[in-house]
Order: C-alpha cells, then sequence, then structure tokens
C-alpha cells in the first residue's frame, strides 16, 4: 500500500468523523448559520444542500392562512404592478374575476405557454397580491 494511499484514506476517515460529530440525529434539525459554517469547512455541499433545505421549509411554512377582508382595490393594482414587469419581457396580464379568496387571472403575450410563467405567477403575482391583499389565498392562471 501506498503512503499516498493510507495518508489520503486516514484524511477521509478523520473528516468522516468530523462530519458526524457536527451533523445531529434529530432529521427535523434546524441548523444555526454556525453549524453550517463548520459544516461547510468538512464538506461544503451537504451545507448547502441542508442550507437549500431549510430556506424551502422555512417558505413553505410561511404560507399563512389567508383571513379578513379583501380589498379589491388592493388587489387590482397589485395585478397592475405585475402586469407592468410582466411586459418589460414581452408578456402580460390581466384580472378576470376573484372567487372566494382565489383571485383568477390569465396570461397572454410571451407568458402564454412560456416555461417561467407558473414561476412568475407566484413569485411575483401571487406574491405581490397577498402583499397588498393579505386575505387572498391564492392566484390562480385560467384560460
Amino acid at each position: 500500500m501506498s503512503s499516498d494511499y493510507s495518508s489520503t484514506h486516514k484524511l477521509l476517515e478523520g473528516t468522516q468523523g468530523a462530519l458526524q460529530q457536527l451533523l445531529h440525529p434529530d432529521p427535523a434539525h434546524i441548523y444555526t448559520e454556525e453549524e453550517l459554517d463548520a459544516i461547510e469547512q468538512v464538506d461544503p455541499a451537504l451545507a448547502l444542500r441542508l442550507d437549500r433545505a431549510q430556506t424551502q421549509a422555512a417558505r413553505s411554512q410561511e404560507k399563512a392562512v389567508a383571513g379578513g377582508p379583501i380589498d379589491l382595490d388592493e388587489v387590482r393594482a397589485a395585478i397592475e404592478e405585475s402586469r407592468r414587469i410582466l411586459q418589460q419581457d414581452g408578456g402580460d396580464i390581466e384580472f378576470v374575476a376573484l372567487e372566494g379568496r382565489v383571485v383568477k387571472v390569465r396570461f397572454k403575450g410571451a407568458c402564454v405557454g412560456c416555461p417561467r410563467s407558473a414561476l412568475d405567477l407566484k413569485s411575483v403575482v401571487e406574491r405581490m397580491v397577498r402583499s397588498r391583499a393579505p386575505g387572498v389565498a391564492e392566484v390562480a392562471n385560467v384560460f
């Protein structure tokens, strides 16, 4: 056995041991920034995966239950603001209806058939509408 192999093997064993000490046995554990920094020193890819998973979990919990009255003027203003953003890329959007707590919109222009339209609907339009009208539970595209 060569000395290069032996030293590499010892380094890997040490790395795995250090990593085992840093990882929490509870899969639902929320890692602090300091813990993630320590893991990053040993395994940067794992630290990134843990951080991404925690961020996605936090975002899914942000979806608070909608409640309270809905101001239709605020909904329309948020859609108009979204419209200006979408028009910069050749897209467009129109308000269709408010049914219960769901705002129905219709994508037009370049947004029709665009692979990013679902992402734009949630991350741009729905976020703007819900920030102005917290009573809205969802924004849905209708055809």
